[in-house]
């Protein structure tokens, strides 16, 4: 007859050695990111200093404002009706 003791006492969960290389992994993945947040930091930091103190306003007077033209609207003043490219662009894309 089991006693108490040994009923509790019994492993009921298996071959404990197997999954052994998962507490090591486990670590090398939390130091790894660690190091990879750390560096991140120090990156962005250093980004961050690099930035004037201020930066000019927009509305600011002498300051002559270009207008940002979208390099995929194709040339000034030319409206296509359609969004097919036009020969030469056939012609570089074949």
């Amino acid at each position: 007859m089991l006693t108490t003791a040994q009923v509790l006492a019994e492993n009921n969960f298996g071959d404990t050695r197997t999954g052994g290389l998962a507490g090591p992994m486990g670590l090398f993945l939390i130091v790894a990111l660690a190091t990879v947040t750390v560096l991140l930091i120090r990156n962005m930091n250093a980004r961050l200093r690099r930035l004037p103190d201020r930066f000019p306003q927009q509305g600011e007077p002498g300051r002559v404002e270009s207008a940002v033209v979208d390099p995929t609207d194709g040339p000034v003043g030319q409206d296509s009706p359609t969004s097919a490219p036009n020969g030469s662009q056939q012609h570089r894309n074949s």
